[in-house]
């Protein structure tokens, strides 16, 4: 139907000699051969579209073909082409377009910062392309923003958040006929259901598309994403579906082929077959070497590395399955760092917005009389001050949270891990005696097993608060973990830190209080390790290291502070 109306309004356009509407059909046939035909004649169909709404000065619209000129070029694989092509065009475009064009802007800088592996950027553009689309329904493309977003958090680890991405997507999806974009929702909010280990809730959803035919309307769903359903059918335990889905799999990028092999292991190990499930797993081992568009995404491999990690332990080959979870731990933490980066990203790209309205308003305003443009430039001054502000809170706020612990007030172990290195830097650097002490409350257990963890919680916010007023200004205390404790002492060598703890052990001992519960607490200790940078270790974890085994020692007569 959409592409029979362009059809007639292209040849209506060329009756008239209207070449505004000529270009007009021609965007949007090219727009419709985007996602419903090939990316080439797209691709070619947006570039003239661009070259005749430039000649007619639509700026605009140009942009917008541009845009759509650049996603084709993605769809064909090349993904740094089209990078370069929307960059060239963000801030002019994000300047004229407005509302569901500006989103598709975004939309198409999203995906080409998720084809190059930067989750955390597309991310934030994603995001604030679906923030710009509002809350009524659109015409899809709200929905698929939906599923675009649900895929970036799935890149990013966080299952829980893409699955509600998925169901607001089809909660959209409600009186659309689309069936590409329901299928593509649906086979995310499988892969987000085979993550959180809840496949069988959706067999259904897996046997209607592997049996789905393909619609020439484009009404209906479409057989695809074979690997992602594979996987799917082995965990919800419909081993011949998987096998089927196996057979008709054709994988062409890193990540479907990366996807298959998993798949594929996953059904060896349910019919029992462990080395073969290896062995289809380490087929695929040559892909984490590859460069570029040629390398699987972060999910793929973060994936891989973990049910390669399963097999080999399962093939009774426990050294190496534990350097496999070594890895998977590693790409773990990096998908943990962009998620966190994410929400950072996303609040930059909020800021840079506000103030590109900014601009906009104030070119507004200089043709609009004096007295009202002075008026609406104060307005608009005064909302993007208050939103800056509030993004700095934000920031401030998450800094607190991610440096801080809540309980004691102190720093916590990652702040340790970013101090530490600095602060020994500076030591060996100037020749001073860096102390590092390793504090650990002794019969914590017993007060929390005979007085309760809210006993045990108020035992450790009184330490915090007894480092806090002890401790000199340029001493540094942290939460190592659980009832330890770290401290770092620039300018001072073992002995007199050891020194200092002693007058802090005497001062714990003598410090008495009632708890919640009523029960009174006196008598505590604690035992102690202490190291300096004299020793001569030259690296945060050996003195951590060093310090620790000190602390061990102490713990055996409990309440000292041993050198």
């Amino acid at each position: 139907m959409a592409r029979s109306l362009v059809d007639r309004a292209w040849a209506r356009a060329v009756q008239d000699g209207d070449a505004l509407g000529q270009a007009w059909a021609r965007l949007v046939c090219g727009f419709h051969r985007l996602y419903f035909a090939a990316p080439l004649e797209a691709e070619q169909q947006l570039a003239k579209a661009r070259e005749e709404l430039s000649a007619l000065n639509v700026r605009p619209l140009a942009l917008l073909a541009a845009a759509g000129e650049a996603r084709a070029l993605w769809r064909q694989g090349r993904v740094q082409q089209a990078f370069e092509q929307l960059l060239a065009l963000r801030d002019e475009g994000l300047r004229l377009l407005r509302n569901e064009q500006r989103g598709l802007l975004l939309n198409a800088l999203a995906g080409c910062h998720s084809a190059l592996g930067a989750s955390d950027q597309a991310f934030a553009y994603m995001y604030e392309a679906l923030r710009g689309a509002g809350p009524k329904q659109g015409h899809g493309f709200d929905a698929a923003l939906y599923c675009n977003l649900s895929h970036e958090l799935l890149e990013l680890g966080d299952h829980e958040e893409a699955l509600r991405q998925v169901e607001r997507g089809l909660l959209r999806m409600q009186g659309l006929k689309n069936g590409r974009l329901l299928t593509v929702l649906l086979v995310n909010r499988l892969a987000c259901l085979t993550q959180l280990g809840r496949a069988s809730e959706r067999l259904a959803d897996i046997q209607a598309i592997a049996e789905a035919q393909t619609d020439t309307t484009g009404r209906g769903l479409v057989p695809m994403h074979f690997e992602a359903l594979a996987l799917a059918a082995v965990q919800a335990g419909d081993l011949a579906l998987a096998t089927q889905l196996i057979e008709r799999s054709e994988p062409h990028l890193p990540d479907e082929r990366m996807e298959l092999a998993i798949a594929k292991a996953a059904l060896s190990r349910a019919q029992g077959k462990a080395p073969r499930a290896l062995a289809q797993l380490e087929a695929v081992l040559p892909l984490y070497e590859a460069e570029g568009d040629a390398r699987p995404g972060l999910r793929m491999r973060c994936d891989h590395a973990l049910a390669r990690a399963e097999m080999l332990e399962a093939c009774g080959e426990p050294s190496a399955a534990l350097q496999a979870l070594h890895e998977w731990r590693g790409l773990h933490a990096e998908q943990v760092r962009r998620a966190s980066l994410a929400r950072y990203q996303a609040a930059q790209l909020q800021t840079e917005l506000l103030q590109l309205q900014q601009r906009v308003d104030d070119e507004d305003s200089k043709r609009q009389a004096a007295e009202r443009a002075r008026a609406q430039l104060a307005e608009a001054h005064t909302a993007l001050q208050r939103k800056m502000e509030e993004v700095q809170a934000l920031q401030a706020q998450l800094h607190i949270q991610a440096t801080q612990d809540a309980l004691t007030g102190l720093a916590n172990r990652r702040h340790l891990n970013e101090t530490l290195p600095a602060v020994l830097a500076l030591a060996i650097r100037e020749g001073t005696p860096l102390a590092v002490a390793l504090i650990d409350l002794d019969r914590f257990k017993l007060v929390n097993d005979t007085h309760g963890h809210p006993a045990g919680d108020q035992v450790l916010a009184a330490f915090g608060l007894l480092l806090r007023q002890h401790l000199r200004k340029s001493d540094q205390a942290f939460r190592y973990g659980g009832e330890e404790f770290c401290l770092l002492m620039p300018h001072t060598p073992a002995v007199d830190a050891q020194r200092k703890l002693q007058a802090l052990l005497h001062e714990w001992r003598e410090t008495s209080f009632v708890l919640d519960s009523g029960a009174r607490l006196h008598m505590q200790t604690f035992s102690a390790g202490v190291t300096d940078s004299l020793t001569g270790i030259a690296s945060p974890a050996g003195l951590l290291q060093a310090a620790d085994a000190r602390l061990l020692q102490a713990k055996q007569p409990r309440g000292c502070v041993l050198l």
